[in-house]
């Protein structure tokens, strides 16, 4: 892939209004034109907040409509937490022609399982040469998860997260790990700010890992804050 273009790559930490997919996506949007960037990465349950009765999502809600218009605007891939019908959490993927559901998270956590079921497979897109796996939270804290989808040829490991700021430590411990492993870079948008499920201060700190395993870039601590980086 010697003459594929450099890829400019995006974690966000957006405010979020619990439940309200209006408002959220409306933050998504101007997070996505202030980006710049060709894939821009969200936490988990980005569009709801860590709501785990929030109803599901469709693709083609209209309430989606402000971030579908900021992804034609600015050429981007967005990748958004949300519940889904089948009762699954999934990252929508987002361009300027709509959003589709792109990946089922497969590893629950306890209190998620009473809800939820897990996806079945793991994902891998295919963004102008590029190889971006995809993630969501509990996923990056079993090494089958990233085997599996490094074993699809991936570039890239995109996670979507949420941890308390008492566990910030988990983010980097796991990043480290799958970048080493799989000699891969990892992008993880982490929550910030507070949500459900008892997170009154979630960790934020998102952040771009190289395939070393050394934190290329990454954000502080507060909702609104997002990295911007250009791999290749």
């Amino acid at each position: 892939m010697e003459n594929r273009t450099p890829l400019r790559l995006a974690v966000v930490q957006p405010p979020c209004v619990p439940l309200d997919v209006a408002a959220n996506a409306r933050a998504h949007a101007a997070a996505v034109r202030a980006a710049r960037a060709r894939v821009v990465v969200f936490p988990e349950l980005s569009l709801t907040g860590y709501e785990l009765d929030a109803p599901v999502v469709s693709a083609d809600d209209p309430r989606l409509a402000p971030l579908v218009e900021a992804c034609a605007e600015a050429g981007a891939l967005a990748l958004v937490g949300a519940p889904v019908v089948g009762d699954h959490i999934a990252m929508l993927a987002v361009t300027g022609v709509g959003a589709t559901v792109a990946y089922r998270k497969m590893w629950l956590g306890d209190a998620e399982a009473r809800r939820f079921r897990p996806g079945d497979a793991p994902v891998v897109l295919d963004v102008d040469g590029w190889r971006v796996g995809l993630a969501i939270c509990k996923d990056t804290g079993v090494a089958a998860h990233a085997e599996r989808t490094a074993a699809l040829g991936i570039d890239v490991y995109a996670a979507g997260v949420l941890e308390s700021a008492s566990d910030a430590a988990v983010i980097d411990q796991r990043a480290h790990r799958i970048a080493t492993a799989h000699r891969v870079w990892v992008a993880v948008a982490s929550f910030a700010g507070s949500t459900g499920g008892g997170y009154t201060e979630a960790a934020g700190l998102s952040g771009v890992w190289t395939p070393n395993g050394e934190v290329y870039a990454r954000a502080g601590t507060e909702p609104g804050e997002s990295v911007s980086v250009s791999i290749g």
